[in-house]
């Protein structure tokens, strides 16, 4: 029963975002509902493997823009790509210095806690550098403070800016086959099963999407989704989103949550600079420029991508590349970081 309320109560509020004319009223709407709903007492129950499933149909979606003229447009992209990652990576350590000068907590949980990367991957980062004072809780919550904040303030922000269609990206499959279907449903979800024997991040968004890019960029067209399951995706990832907010979640830390909330605030600010500049070398709409900068998740980004047909592929693959090299490097810069400050502590004593 309390499955089912999760699911009415996400369905009712995807149903009056729609009529309210909302942005991405399938995604929003059921993340609002939720997380309101939650917060009043309700403590809704977590849909099992939701947002996997999500990010499958999602990750899926995206797969299928991936035409070889995409592809170009990506590797010629490649050096921005790598300077958006640069930038996203210094934007986290200033915010974890940040964070810890306002609340005063340990620098390794600021640390993983304001790393902008896979929210799952800095939890389990955390719970390996527990013995160095990493509090996995802080962490967690952290990031699900930040995912929410910039998954309801982006897609409302470019709505008001008038941001839609600036980048005309088309799924290559147009047809819908239900035996194309099952086909690239098995197949991409044997993506997502090879990555994760691999123990690689976000595997159910980028399995699925590694593998449809790759059948899209081979003239390979099984079949299109139809919108009702891509909307579906949204919904399921919304769910995910707005079911981790609880009455005692701002009452944990409620002073370490204000300045998240103040630190992605920030972000949001500095990487919408940074975008707007990086549209100009980059030669990209700013709207898709700012979108594939914004300290966002993969999952949440590319829908806003799709929905708003502001150049969905190239935000996906900036978002999935940053994701993979953040979660990939960032133990062996926290250990680069520690090692400085260790230093630094050091000579400072020494000086005295």
């Amino acid at each position: 029963m309390r499955l089912l309320l999760t699911a009415a109560v996400a369905l009712a509020g995807a149903l009056l975002a729609a009529w309210l004319h909302l942005p991405l009223p399938w995604f929003t709407g059921p993340l609002l509902a939720v997380a309101i709903v939650n917060m009043a007492g309700a403590r809704l129950a977590v849909l099992p493997f939701a947002r996997d499933a999500g990010q499958w149909i999602i990750g899926t979606a995206l797969g299928l823009y991936f035409t070889p003229d995409v592809v170009r447009e990506v590797v010629r992209q490649a050096p921005w790509i790598a300077l958006a990652t640069l930038f996203m990576m210094g934007l986290g350590v200033a915010g974890a210095a940040a964070l810890r000068r306002l609340t005063g907590e340990g620098g390794t949980t600021c640390f993983f806690a304001m790393a902008i990367g896979g929210a799952s991957e800095m939890a389990a980062q955390a719970e390996r550098h527990q013995d160095e004072g990493a509090r996995v809780d802080r962490v967690a919550a952290a990031h699900s403070l930040r995912l929410m904040l910039v998954a309801l303030l982006v897609p409302f922000a470019l709505q008001w800016a008038g941001a839609q269609g600036a980048a005309p990206y088309e799924p290559a499959a147009r047809e819908f086959s239900w035996a194309g279907l099952a086909v690239l449903t098995a197949v991409t979800g044997g993506g997502a099963i090879v990555l994760l024997r691999l123990g690689a991040p976000n595997v159910f968004m980028i399995g699925p999407l590694l593998v449809a890019a790759a059948l899209t960029a081979g003239d390979i067209s099984l079949s299109a989704l139809p919108t009702p399951v891509v909307n579906a995706g949204q919904w399921l990832i919304g769910i995910a989103l707005g079911v981790r907010f609880a009455p005692e979640f701002f009452r944990a830390a409620p002073r370490f949550l204000a300045a998240v909330s103040l630190v992605t605030l920030s972000y949001l600010g500095v990487a919408a600079l940074f975008g707007a500049w990086l549209a100009g070398p980059a030669g990209l709409p700013v709207a898709t420029a700012v979108l594939a900068t914004t300290p966002g998740g993969i999952g949440e980004m590319a829908i806003t991508a799709k929905v708003l047909a502001l150049g969905a592929p190239l935000v996906t693959a900036f978002h999935a590349i940053r994701m993979v090299i953040v979660v990939l490097t960032i133990g062996a810069l926290y250990r680069t970081l520690r090692r400085v400050a260790t230093r630094r502590g050091s000579d400072r004593k020494g000086g005295r």
